[in-house]
């Protein structure tokens, strides 16, 4: 989709070093922003924010966090706008693709997922993304078509995601599915095998596993450059260190998602659902584990944006 008649600054905004760092080729990495008002309480989900935008930077790129601020497509928030976002939590709305017009007319503020904060990077000119992990299709979608946003933008929108893999509370075959049906590539760093968020392995393989950050950069370089249009899932395994048992992951998500079903949870609601379940049940467990995969995404991401910026 070409943007050439749209103008854009009409609702955009850049800080002015993302704007300096794109104009002169460095490499700027894209962060969301439902970390920060859905992913976890307040001040943790301020503190998590900085230190993601600091493993940025000490990898050697641009952090741009992203969000919706009083209707405003804002790429590059400032520590002020992180900690608005972080005190209003819940209140901000999470905000997809087709939540958008919405907010933006309304002129209210939007923590934006996964598939929004890629629109509004590749409407920047920013190429990697780093986050915790993808939406994907959900468990019993055969019956509830319960599929998250984010895949079919991966599939339109040329942005690269690197998460560690897709949420376990998912269903990881039917999603890898769905991305094979749409010619998303699945890469592995490091890994011949899909991670699953809080574990670093799941029962499926990705679809080519990588060593270098420099051999991700040629792949994304290779695909854009052919005009393969769409993005590129980077799956990036969670430290060791960090690492959750799988079985009892497995078991608090089944009787999570009981629990949701007798409830009447569903749509957006059942991530957040299910996450705080899993947070609780591990007591909190989890929660450290997910900072420490977003750092290690982060990371990850800042180097492949290093790479890319010398292509």
């Amino acid at each position: 989709m070409q943007h050439n008649a749209i103008n854009l600054t009409d609702y955009l905004d850049i800080h002015p070093r993302i704007q300096h760092a794109l104009a002169h080729n460095k490499p700027v990495v894209a962060l969301e922003s439902t970390i920060i008002s859905h992913g976890m309480p307040y001040p943790q989900n301020v503190e998590t924010a900085l230190l993601v935008e600091q493993a940025v930077k000490d990898n050697g790129a641009e952090p741009a966090t992203i969000a919706i601020i009083n209707g405003r497509l804002t790429v590059g928030l400032d520590q002020e706008q992180i900690t608005h976002l972080g005190k209003r939590g819940f209140e901000v709305i999470k905000t997809s693709r087709r939540d958008m017009p919405f907010i933006v007319a309304q002129q209210q503020d939007g923590a934006t997922t996964v598939a929004s904060t890629m629109i509004i990077a590749a409407m920047a000119g920013i190429k990697v993304f780093a986050t915790g992990g993808i939406g994907g299709v959900h468990r019993n979608a055969e019956t509830t078509m319960d599929i998250s946003a984010d895949l079919q933008e991966l599939a339109n929108t040329c942005v690269a995601v690197v998460c560690a893999g897709v949420k376990s509370i998912l269903d990881i075959g039917l999603t890898l599915e769905y991305l094979e049906t749409h010619g998303v590539p699945v890469i592995g760093y490091k890994t011949k095998v899909m991670p699953a968020f809080y574990t670093q392995t799941s029962d499926f393989e990705v679809d080519y596993s990588l060593e270098s950050k420099a051999s991700i950069a040629k792949v994304l370089s290779a695909k854009w450059g052919m005009g393969l249009a769409g993005g590129v899932v980077v799956a990036n395994p969670i430290p060791k260190a960090y690492a959750m048992d799988p079985d009892a992951i497995e078991k608090v998500i089944s009787e999570a998602i009981i629990q949701m079903q007798h409830q009447g949870i569903y749509g957006k609601q059942s991530t957040p659902f299910l996450l705080s379940k899993i947070a609780q049940v591990t007591q909190g467990e989890s929660l450290a584990a997910n900072i420490q995969l977003v750092l290690n995404n982060a990371r990850l991401g800042a180097g492949i944006a290093v790479e890319l910026a010398k292509l």
